[in-house]
């Protein structure tokens, strides 16, 4: 028997899977047949044959190959063929597989064969070869890369992370030091105090000294005058000497304490000023990052993002009014393709009910999330356009915008009065709503020229005087005869009418602002998800003193608070009164300041831990206007976070600027 040797080994390529071969053994004329059609696989193949694996092949057909007294005729079904191929071949060699009786390997050369077919069967062979190994190879550089991607966003979290700590850190230790420099200057105007009533002291003693050597000496000229007078003037000398001795002492380890304490303020000064420095740039870098957070949250296929990140029960609900602000902040930093694609969703895929937009979708397939459709989320979709249409110059989206205002004028037409209900298929009236709506207008007419939408302005403008600047106690209503305190509408009444504006109604900012203080400013501990509390302050959704739960801080309102703070102080920096500017700079500065504390890190891998923040300082609560706030102490907030830029940068959603 033939052995099958290795260099003919080495001639065969070994597949991966086999194909079936029908064959019959032809006499060596090739005209008579020995056999019937027997079915063998072919597992090796080269370019000149194949080599065959048969089962319970005959012992006597066995012997004729053996003895080389057969030629096969082969039938070959290839694999990705259309067709069988039929060729004719000589054996080689012939093998019984070890252990396995009526078991032969057979390996052929061709004596005939069709040259498209053969290159196929080889190509076939090289294919399955081949692409195991190559697919290994790319699965190995695939998880290779998966692996340095994994660890360098790995180290990207922490590095943000670390950024967040850092910033929280700072924020702490620039708290202690301006503590430590109040106590210090308490400290100060107590020792100030107390100096200068040592030296009155001093002045008076030394004053009545005098007096009594003046005295002393006129007695002793005085011949009437008896010597008790004098030994007593001159006592009364001897013992304010001793008490200008004593207060001059004690004047001079005051003005020593003075001076340490000087010293010490320079110290905690510049302590102070270098941690500014450094919460700047911190300041600065984690902005950035939150930005970054709200680039990376997006959905490529929809362009929506998801409302709140760590909320399970409603994580991939992308509400309108949340994706308003996005396209906004997009806006800002220039990003029109983002804000873009945001506005081609509701162009061309969002559902419409009623004519209106719904509330909320999915941000992963643009699905509805909630049937419930509100003028107030509509309304900011259109201020989202007209600031783009703004600030980019491109006017395609504007069509969608005047679409917006045609439903919300057909709304207003059916309010004698020239008022916006909450919806199509709602009652209520709500303040945000009509302000909102009073912006969008202005910011129409101002794009187009179309005096329709000045109109529409002014009769909402009509029903807020009417309907809710109408009371003294309480400057801002909810909503059309709802007397509940709202935050945000004292911080939109500033943004959306404006200063002057309100001035001309009658009303002032300073007091819309001063009772939003007054009410629903609060501080409360906030449980960072890093286990630390800390006490922070900033406003509630509503008037604290009416609801069982205590003070919370609303991230977004606060932030909506500091940005009518910084409008205030335009507004008086350009009537050059700089004393009241200041002072709503400040007040801006440090809510903001509080604000910035509250800043988290991001939990999804997609965040790679860079700041956000979170709706409220606590999770899953009533905010006394119908909703709660989400779920989980780690949850990031779109509008949260978009709010805290606006109100970092100065930037004002309710108006066209440069």
């Amino acid at each position: 028997m033939v052995k099958y040797k290795d260099k003919e080994r080495r001639r065969y390529i070994r597949l991966d899977s086999v194909f079936p071969v029908d064959f019959r053994l032809v006499a060596l004329d090739n005209q008579t047949f020995l056999s019937e059609w027997i079915q063998g696989f072919t597992n090796n193949i080269s370019r000149g044959g194949i080599c065959l694996s048969v089962n319970n092949l005959k012992p006597e057909l066995v012997e004729l190959i053996q003895k080389g007294q057969s030629n096969l005729l082969l039938n070959l079904q290839i694999p990705l063929s259309r067709a069988a191929t039929l060729a004719r071949s000589r054996p080689i060699w012939i093998e019984q597989i070890r252990n396995q009786p009526g078991q032969y390997l057979i390996g052929l050369s061709y004596t005939e064969i069709s040259p498209s077919a053969n290159k196929h069967i080889v190509g076939y062979a090289w294919m399955k070869y081949l692409v195991p190994r190559i697919s290994a190879g790319l699965l190995i550089i695939l998880f290779f890369g998966i692996g340095i991607s994994g660890y360098f966003n790995w180290r990207k979290t922490l590095e943000n992370r670390n950024l967040v700590f850092q910033l929280s850190r700072v924020l702490e230790d620039s708290k202690i030091a301006e503590a430590s420099i109040n106590k210090i200057n308490r400290e100060k105007e107590e020792l100030n105090l107390n100096l200068s009533q040592v030296r009155l002291k001093l002045k008076t003693a030394e004053e009545q000294k005098q007096q009594a050597l003046s005295e002393l000496e006129h007695s002793r000229l005085a011949i009437e005058r008896k010597d008790t007078e004098e030994r007593q003037l001159l006592k009364n000398s001897e013992q304010l000497a001793l008490l200008i001795d004593r207060l001059k002492k004690e004047k001079s380890v005051l003005e020593e304490q003075l001076l340490n304490l000087e010293k010490r303020q320079a110290t905690a000064t510049q302590n102070l000023l270098t941690l500014d420095e450094k919460k700047a740039i911190l300041q600065q870098t984690t902005f950035d990052n939150m930005y970054q957070w709200l680039s990376r949250h997006r959905n490529p296929s929809t362009g929506l993002i998801s409302s709140f990140e760590g909320d399970l029960d409603i994580a991939d609900w992308a509400f309108i009014y949340d994706q308003a602000l996005v396209a906004c902040t997009y806006t800002y930093f220039t990003d029109f393709g983002n804000a873009g694609k945001i506005f081609d969703f509701f162009k061309y895929r969002a559902k419409k009910v009623d004519g209106g937009y719904l509330n909320a979708y999915y941000a992963k397939d643009g699905q509805p999330a909630e049937y419930v459709v509100h003028c107030g989320p509509n309304i900011w979709l259109g201020i989202a356009i007209m600031q783009y249409t703004h600030k980019s110059g491109d006017r395609r989206y504007l069509s969608l915008a005047e679409e917006i205002a045609d439903w919300i004028i057909q709304i207003q037409s059916e309010d004698e009065d020239g008022g916006i209900r909450g919806g199509p298929q709602v009652k209520w009236y709500s303040t945000e709503h009509n302000l909102d709506a009073y912006a969008f207008f202005n910011m129409l007419y101002e794009i187009t020229g179309n005096q329709r939408y000045t109109r529409s302005a002014d009769r909402i403008l009509n029903w807020l005087v009417k309907h809710t600047y109408d009371r003294t106690d309480i400057p801002v209503k909810r909503g059309k005869g709802d007397s509940t305190i709202a935050t945000d509408t004292y911080a939109w009444s500033i943004a959306a009418l404006g200063p002057a504006k309100l001035e001309k109604l009658g009303m002032s900012g300073d007091d819309i602002i001063k009772f939003a203080e007054e009410n629903c400013s609060v501080e409360v501990d906030f449980h960072r998800p890093d286990g630390n509390t800390i006490r922070v302050k900033g406003f509630d959704f509503a008037a604290q003193r009416n609801l069982a739960r205590g003070g919370v801080v609303s991230c977004e309102w606060t932030a909506q608070m500091i940005l009518s703070f910084k409008v205030l102080a335009r507004f008086y920096r350009e009537r050059q009164m700089l004393e009241t500017a200041q002072l709503y700079e400040k007040k801006a500065s440090d809510y903001l300041w509080q604000l910035s504390q509250m800043i988290i890190s991001s939990p999804s891998p997609s965040g790679q831990g860079r700041g956000c923040l979170p709706y409220a300082s606590s999770d899953f609560v009533d905010t006394g206007h119908g909703w709660m706030t989400p779920k989980g102490n780690s949850t990031g907030s779109v509008a949260a976070t978009t709010y805290t830029l606006f109100a970092y940068y100065g930037y004002n959603p309710l108006e066209l600027v440069e």
